[in-house]
């Protein structure tokens, strides 16, 4: 059987790294936090240095806080690239603008070392449920030799384009799920402040064009007041940031995008930054001086 190599063992990687043990497959694993090394080679796993999973793996993933880490662990002095094998593939899928996935793609292909960034949407349910969407850039043959473990960690993998695309479509993506949050959050607080009982809102509107999947997952927590981190404000706080570095490095104006950026610095400065992304109501809260809560979770 083959070794796979997973670097990352955060809030996404450690349960993505179960379902592919628990699908068979023989997993060499690397993080700086020992306590996650610890459940994973308690759940079969074994721990192992940056240059034994290079050396010994033909398949490496990788999840990671940002892309800057990404090429820490690909490039430094001691990361993986002069010790990967040939015709090896690396599978970066963390959360890093198009033109990071880029270059990462152009310096392991001059190694003989294939890339395809594939970024994910579902959070840590989807990552627990074996439920996540892969968004893909680069050659269709890589693409295909991940399709198998995709089909472990996920229920779909679509290959966007070239190098960097998968990355795009993760962008995008941040850009609607989090601006919907925001719009949720304005409007129950609106609903709140005119004395309704959100949930009773909520199973109003669910059912008509207002409905989404970011409704149905985000109004109860807000309305239960359980803002355990499923997917960080921090980590959607830089995913923005990249949005709007990539979006000025291309001359798209992103008015909505900017004004949640600020949104996320003030929710920053509040110290909410480790809470989930439905925490986002709490700025709108703030504002209004009202508490979305419901009278059936009081």
């Amino acid at each position: 059987m083959a070794k796979i190599g997973f670097i990352g063992l955060g809030i996404m990687g450690k349960p993505m790294a179960i379902n592919l043990l628990k699908a068979g497959c023989k997993l060499l694993v690397y993080d700086i936090n020992s306590t996650a090394l610890e459940n994973l080679v308690d759940s079969g796993a074994t721990s192992a240095a940056l240059n034994e999973i290079a050396k010994t793996c033909d398949v490496i993933f990788t999840i990671l806080p940002n892309g800057e880490v990404v090429k820490d662990v690909l490039f430094s002095e001691n990361g993986l690239l002069n010790q990967l094998k040939d015709d090896s593939i690396v599978c970066d899928m963390s959360s890093v603008t198009p033109v990071e996935s880029q270059y990462c793609e152009k310096k392991l292909k001059e190694k003989g070392v294939g890339f395809v960034d594939a970024p994910v949407s579902g959070g840590e349910p989807g990552a627990i449920n074996g439920t996540l969407a892969f968004m893909c850039g680069g050659s269709e043959e890589n693409f295909k030799r991940l399709i198998p473990y995709f089909e472990i960690m996920g229920s779909s993998s679509i290959l966007v384009g070239d190098s960097g695309s998968g990355s795009t479509a993760k962008l995008c993506n941040q850009v609607i799920v989090n601006l919907n949050i925001a719009a949720v959050s304005e409007a129950f607080v609106l609903a709140t402040k005119a004395g309704a009982d959100p949930l009773k809102v909520f199973e109003a509107i669910r059912g008509g064009l207002a409905g989404s999947a970011v409704l149905n997952a985000k109004l109860p927590l807000m309305a239960s007041r359980n803002f355990k981190a499923g997917g960080k404000i921090s980590i959607n706080h830089k995913d923005i940031k990249n949005v709007l570095k990539t979006a000025h490095e291309l001359d798209v104006p992103m008015p909505f995008s900017s004004q949640l950026f600020e949104i996320m610095q003030a929710l920053k400065v509040a110290g909410h930054m480790e809470e989930d992304h439905g925490g986002i109501v709490q700025y709108f809260e703030k504002l209004a001086g009202v508490e979305v809560k419901s009278n059936e979770t009081s």
